[in-house]
C-alpha cells in the first residue's frame, strides 16, 4: 500500500520543499521508499515552476538535503483526492486548503508539525529573515518529519 504524503506552504519555495526534501531522504534512509508518493505545493501562486529559495537550497544543502530538482507548484482541489495526507505549515495555510478542500476530503488536511515535539504549533516563514530562520525551518521540519514517519509506519 502506497502513502501519498504532500507538504504544503504559501509559495513552495523554503517551507514545503524542506519538508518534501527531509521527508523524502527519511524514507529512502530507513528502507521504505517504495511505499510513499511525496510532493509538495504552495497554497498560492507566486513561484510556479521556480526552483526553492537559494537560501533554502544552501541550508538543506549543508545538512545533506538536495532540493535542486524540486520545481514551485499550486495546490489543487485534484491534489486532496490525491494525496492521503495534506500538511500545512502554518495556520493561514491550513485555513487556505480547509477552503478549497472539499468536505469529504477534510480530514486529510492537518498542521505538519502536529508530528514533531516542539512546543511551537506552525513551521516560521524564514523567507524575510536571515540565515537562522532556515536552520530554525531545518531543525523544525526533521523533527516532525521523523514523528510523522513513525506514525505513518505505525497505522
Amino acid at each position: 500500500m502506497t502513502i501519498k504524503v504532500l507538504f504544503v506552504c504559501m509559495g513552495n519555495i523554503c517551507r514545503s520543499p524542506t519538508a518534501e526534501g527531509v521527508f523524502r531522504q527519511l524514507v529512502q534512509a530507513r528502507g521504505v521508499a517504495d511505499r510513499f508518493v511525496i510532493d509538495s505545493a504552495g497554497t498560492h501562486d507566486y513561484h510556479i515552476g521556480e526552483s526553492p529559495d537559494k537560501r533554502t537550497m544552501q541550508a538543506a544543502r549543508q545538512r545533506g538535503y538536495d532540493l535542486s530538482m524540486l520545481r514551485g507548484r499550486q495546490v489543487g482541489v485534484d491534489d486532496f483526492a490525491a494525496f492521503d495526507h495534506v500538511l500545512a505549515m502554518d495556520q493561514a495555510n491550513l485555513a487556505n486548503l480547509q477552503r478549497l478542500c472539499p468536505p469529504e476530503q477534510r480530514h486529510k488536511v492537518e498542521l505538519f508539525l502536529h508530528y514533531g515535539r516542539s512546543a511551537e504549533q506552525e513551521v516560521p516563514d524564514p523567507y524575510y529573515g536571515g540565515p537562522q530562520g532556515f536552520e530554525h525551518v531545518l531543525d523544525l521540519v526533521e523533527e516532525a518529519a521523523n514523528g510523522l514517519l513513525n506514525s505513518l509506519l505505525r497505522d
